[in-house]
């Protein structure tokens, strides 16, 4: 049993859009009231500590979980919120679940339970900046025998832009349950997400023992160790030129002001629509490439080497960052995380610091430096002579064979401040006058102890 996410878009009357606006309106108000009951009890407490008050006199916590937060709200939506009725409960649980796990997310990463970046306490929404969202988990949710309408709780019959048939087939053979569906708005076009409970039947890829490296990078977007090389769309960039024109449309357009209280006017906000629409084409196009990709390696082969890429850090290339965005390293990453259990395969993940592009793919020879706008590695041991990114791809493949446990390599967490020791040779002391024939070495200069290359093991 996997969760598998459908997404459809629909096409909803003024009636209705009006209602599920209603819905989102309602998630965030509960979402606001319960943020600001937090966030007054924390502050209380912080004032009381700098008064010097004792611990056990401090004013009482109040637990932030889903269920405290609803029963409260329970309690207090008559007076806070008279129109209640008018909304689902679904959308006030919308809202109080986005703040529990967004105070989650904020102690666990002051904690160290959650890794990556520090995530910061939440903020109040916006009606107009917030992204109008409301998920549903009880009631009515079902795909019509049409395909081409859903019933969601006090939306009613909804009508898809497209047919629901890939979710109607799982549906009616009974390998599928629908858990939760949610409707939300992206660049002025809405959409409704089936989080579904399927029964997958066992796979096997079309080659189970065969092992292949990628090698992702902003030239080409993947350079599989069998020589192939995918091209890199650029999506991001072949849209640019019109992405400006509708941007400095948008900049001489009335626009809001929150000083002034100034309101946008209609035609600011259709060339704010078209901006977006504009940047939902380029993410569309990107998923759907990367999806493809993904799916026909992991139906293929067996066993997949990537490399564990710092992404955040490599955007910090300011001449790189745009392409390295636009690519999208750490979607295909964790499409080939999932897709490849999903078909019987395993995913190697190489260390970060492994240097797969500075060392030999016939002798494993390591290199001290390679610059990175060398797109030929020549080695000047063996004389091997090969496409940079095919050779690193090579060596990720060839990594496969020290993977301990399947799905799983010589890998460094997150964060990890050492680096590994390579595979090919390296420099180690030797004491003078223990030159080997045949061994390559350093002059001794000013003092400094020669060296002799090694095979690492």
């Amino acid at each position: 049993m996997v969760v598998r996410a459908y997404r459809f878009a629909l096409d909803l009357t003024r009636r209705q859009e009006r209602a599920v606006l209603a819905h989102a309106g309602a998630g965030r108000v509960a979402y606001n009231w319960a943020l600001a009951r937090v966030k007054a009890v924390m502050e209380q407490r912080g004032a009381e500590r700098s008064y010097g008050i004792a611990e056990s006199g401090l004013t009482p916590t109040i637990e932030w979980s889903l269920p405290a937060l609803r029963k409260a709200w329970n309690a207090a939506k008559p007076d806070v919120a008279p129109w209640w009725a008018e909304c689902s409960k679904e959308a006030f649980n919308t809202g109080l679940d986005a703040l529990v796990r967004g105070v989650n997310s904020w102690s666990d990463s002051r904690t160290g339970k959650r890794a990556g970046r520090r995530v910061g306490f939440p903020r109040f929404k916006s009606r107009r900046r917030s992204t109008p969202s409301v998920r549903f988990t009880t009631g009515a949710i079902r795909v019509e025998p049409d395909r081409k309408h859903v019933v969601l709780p006090r939306l009613g019959r909804l009508k898809l832009h497209e047919s629901a048939r890939k979710l109607a087939r799982r549906l009616e053979a009974g390998t599928a349950r629908i858990m939760s569906a949610t409707v939300r708005r992206d660049a002025g076009r809405w959409h409704v997400a089936f989080t579904v409970e399927v029964d997958r039947v066992e796979r096997t890829p079309a080659r189970p023992q065969a092992v292949v490296g990628v090698d992702v990078g902003v030239k080409h977007l993947a350079v599989l160790s069998t020589g192939t090389m995918e091209p890199n769309p650029r999506h991001l960039e072949d849209a640019a030129r019109r992405m400006r024109r509708l941007a400095r449309r948008l900049s001489r357009r009335v626009g809001p002001d929150r000083r002034s209280r100034q309101q946008p006017s209609r035609r600011w906000e259709r060339a704010r629509r078209q901006v977006a629409r504009a940047h939902a084409r380029v993410a569309n196009l990107r998923r759907d490439g990367l999806h493809k990709l993904t799916t026909r390696l992991a139906r293929e082969y067996g066993t997949i080497v990537v490399e564990d890429l710092n992404v955040a850090g490599m955007l910090r290339n300011r001449r790189l960052a745009r392409r390295i965005a636009d690519a999208g390293f750490g979607e295909l990453r964790r499409q080939l995380a999932y897709k490849t259990t999903w078909n019987g395969g395993h995913l190697v993940v190489a260390d970060r610091w492994y240097p797969s592009s500075k060392t030999c793919s016939a002798c494993g020879t390591v290199k001290a430096k390679l610059a990175l706008s060398a797109r030929t590695y020549t080695c000047t041991t063996c004389g091997l002579v090969l496409d940079r990114d095919v050779n690193a791809a090579r060596n990720l493949a060839a990594l496969a064979r020290q993977a301990t446990t399947a799905g799983s390599g010589p890998v460094a967490g997150r964060g990890a401040d050492r680096k590994t020791r390579p595979g090919g040779p390296v420099a180690v002391k030797r004491q003078p006058g223990t030159t080997q024939v045949g061994k390559a070495g350093t002059v001794p200069q000013d003092g400094t102890a020669n060296h002799m290359l090694t095979r690492a093991h």
